[in-house]
């Protein structure tokens, strides 16, 4: 009988794969970070690598102090310290030449849950378990003030988190007292119970009551500007009607925004300049630096080790030296790359845009997408985008995000910008008759006859990115 032998062979297969380098996705990273993300990566490594060292930190003992730098030149253009950008006041000691962003922010203080629950406690004697429900109440306010819970699901909430069961009646008393707080509207469980808070706070007038009448009973009508349609179905006068939207204009959709707090998320971030751009009339040029601190790091003195002498000390010493001198290194070369490659885009964006730069008008503004630095840098258009996102530019006409100076062509055969095509249909659309708005194809034959021959598709697509929305519902009765 025949035995079965089961033959065992190599064979090498040759395939195809692509494999990210770990310093390249680390470029990236450290590429997107802004100002105060990068100082704070730094100051992170050289906390935490004692083979990395900052050269800035010691050159004061060998500089001369009488050297004027940049920002010392910007900031002798200002009387007081008080009237500097926050840029240049941070750097302002030669004893703390480093201050962390983080300083300029607001101080912590109330948050808008603590003033609302303060004014709570404050108005009613509430029971420890009403206590609990407000804290949940409040605590699922969205910034605007909008309940983000049903009532049973803050029930079951409560149940799950503070194992304690509270039927849905329960909560309705307690949030019946948050909406009864000033201002009007909060904890509204949409815009509709968010006017109509608002409008039964109102004392009693017919221009209140036919108010209350079209958000309560008309909404969906309201909502799409069928003004005619509802005065017909109030029977109201047309002065009644026009009141009563006025009234309805003045409410406010957001009512939490007026709530004062101190804290720092309710209050208008600090931004940073990553770029700073200066122009030289007399000489027509541009001079373009990278804002923040932006240091010189090196290898630790006693981590230069030759690799000879480095075999004469014990494995683990030898094993952690040249770990964290690796490691230091391969972060010098990553924050050399950062500000290469952003150096590198931000000259070509003020060559591409050097006549917005000089005069500071946005029609001046020329096309320009990330393919157009590609061809100037050779950048990988991921690169690019990296380098310029979340990123602002300092020119002396004022700060600007990165990604506004970015426009696309409307055809190649044009210079002209989808900006300036924005600008020119934003004006036409702030200055129509508001009882007789234009319609898109109207707005269309309006651009065509200012210069700008586009689709009446393209028109559509520019005004909803601008948040206009179609005619009939920019209409005003």
């Amino acid at each position: 009988m025949a035995k079965n032998v089961e033959g065992l062979k190599i064979e090498q297969v040759q395939t195809l794969g692509q494999r990210l380098n770990p310093q390249l996705a680390r470029l990236g990273q450290i590429l997107e970070m802004n100002v105060p993300e990068f100082e704070e990566a730094v100051a992170r490594e050289l906390n935490e690598n004692p083979a990395l060292e900052d050269l800035d930190s010691h050159s004061g003992d060998h500089e001369d102090s009488s050297i004027e730098t940049p920002e010392d030149i910007q900031r002798g253009d200002y009387a007081d310290e008080d009237d500097m950008p926050v840029y240049l006041a941070r750097n302002h000691s030669a004893d703390d030449s480093h201050v962390d962003a983080a300083s300029y922010a607001p101080d912590e203080g109330d948050t808008i849950s603590d003033v609302l629950l303060r004014r709570l406690f404050y108005d009613h004697n509430l029971s420890d378990s009403e206590k609990s429900i407000a804290e949940h109440i409040v605590g699922n306010l969205d910034e605007s003030g909008y309940l983000t819970r049903s009532v049973g699901e803050i029930a079951d909430d409560i149940a799950e988190k503070d194992g304690v069961n509270v039927r849905d009646d329960e909560v309705r008393i307690v949030l019946d007292y948050v909406r009864a707080l000033d201002p009007a509207g909060i904890a509204a469980f949409d815009l509709r119970d968010c006017l109509l808070l608002q409008l039964n706070r109102m004392p009693d007038s017919e221009t209140a009551d036919c108010a209350r009448r079209i958000v309560r009973d008309y909404y969906d009508l309201f909502t799409k500007k069928h003004f005619d349609r509802i005065q017909m179905a109030l029977g109201a006068s047309r002065e009644m009607m026009e009141d009563a939207l006025r009234m309805i204009r003045k409410l406010n959709t957001r009512p939490a925004s007026v709530i004062e707090t101190g804290n720092s998320i309710d209050k208008a971030p600090v931004v940073y300049p990553d770029y700073i751009l200066t122009y030289d009339a007399d000489f027509d040029t541009f001079t373009l630096s990278l804002s923040g601190n932006n240091p010189e790091l090196a290898i630790e003195a006693s981590f230069r080790i030759d690799d000879a002498l480095l075999k004469k000390e014990g494995a683990s010493v030898s094993e952690f030296i040249r770990t964290q001198r690796d490691r230091a290194q391969s972060f010098i070369e990553l924050v050399k790359m950062r500000r290469n490659t952003m150096m590198e885009v931000g000259k070509a964006i003020v060559k591409l845009q050097r006549e917005f730069f000089v005069t500071g008008d946005k029609t001046d503004m020329k096309p320009m997408i990330l393919a157009d630095i590609q061809r100037i840098t050779g950048l990988d258009p991921s690169v690019i985008s990296r380098a310029t996102s979340g990123k602002y530019i300092l020119t002396p006409h004022g700060q600007f995000a990165m990604k506004t100076l970015f426009n696309e062509r409307v055809d190649d055969s044009s210079d002209i910008t989808s900006l300036n095509i924005k600008e020119k249909l934003t004006d036409i659309i702030n200055n129509e008759d508001k009882r007789h708005p234009f319609s898109d194809r109207a707005l269309c034959e309006l651009l065509k006859a200012a210069g700008f021959d586009i689709a009446r598709r393209t028109v559509a697509k520019y005004r909803e990115s601008l948040g206009f929305p179609v005619g009939r519902l920019r209409r005003n009765f």
